[in-house]
């Protein structure tokens, strides 16, 4: 047997010894596989709950309601807003602590009241290493996070999902709107909806992997090396875009797209 499969092996016995329980649902490939393995192993012993918030494109929340259908697990979508509380709006380096928490404490609400012992998400264990106070909050919680624990990597993920057919097997990574904010900047609702809208445009020209990073009035933009020569053709129309969306210059970052690089 190799290593994948004994990783998978350890991941569904940890899921069908949960008995029941709620994954936290994004619609990534990360949460998809747990859904989607969950659902396998629990039946209708489980749901998929997405918290629908100001840091969760819309384009996500639509992928997670197509991903949930073809998963074939209950979904259910939870109104939320990280901007009421003033820790997260404050924006310092333990924002994510304060995010985690937050949706923690409503996903183990709706857990116990209707009768779910336990509340999974899907980090995995390669999301372990670097500034990660989310992933304290998640644990103070008594959250699980049953990719990390059975060891899978994001490629390992991948390949599970390739295996289950999972249309969003290659997802490009997606982490909330606000790590677009550089820590000590105020999160606005105004400010996420602009980031919002200036990554969708650039994902409409063609470009997968992006985040538009906001320095004050000066967007930022981060895309995969390959993906330079998209931009440079249409730097025109992407310029005049992001500054119709409230910002006063755009730039382009050389060193490419890269995780935690406001970190």
């Amino acid at each position: 047997m190799g290593a994948l499969e004994l990783k998978l092996g350890k991941l569904r016995g940890m899921i069908r010894d949960c008995e029941s329980a709620v994954v936290a649902f994004s619609g990534g490939v990360d949460s998809s596989v747990l859904a989607a393995l969950a659902s396998r192993e629990l039946g209708q012993r489980v749901v998929a709950v997405t918290l629908k918030s100001k840091t969760l494109p819309a384009s996500e929340l639509e992928c997670a309601r197509k991903i949930a259908s073809v998963i074939g697990i209950r979904h259910v979508i939870i109104e939320h807003s990280e901007l009421s509380d003033k820790a997260f709006v404050n924006n310092t380096r333990n924002r994510c602590y304060h995010c985690k928490k937050s949706l923690s404490t409503r996903l183990k609400t709706f857990a116990e009241k209707n009768g779910f012992k336990r509340v999974l998400e899907g980090t995995n264990a390669g999301e372990l290493e670097g500034h990660r106070p989310g992933f304290r909050a998640l644990k103070a919680a008594g959250v699980i996070s049953p990719l990390a624990a059975a060891g899978l990597s994001k490629e390992d993920v991948r390949l599970i999902a390739r295996r289950l057919r999972l249309p969003n097997f290659d997802k490009p990574s997606m982490a909330c709107l606000s790590s677009r904010v550089p820590y000590g900047t105020l999160i606005t609702k105004s400010l996420l909806e602009r980031i919002e809208a200036a990554e969708y445009y650039i994902r409409r020209i063609g470009v997968g992997q992006v985040r538009v990073r906001c320095y004050g009035k000066t967007a930022v933009i981060e895309v995969l090396p390959k993906d330079f020569a998209i931009l440079a053709k249409r730097h025109s129309s992407v310029e005049r875009r992001i500054k119709e969306l409230g910002f006063n210059r755009v730039a382009l970052d050389l060193g490419g797209y890269r995780t935690g690089s406001m970190n």
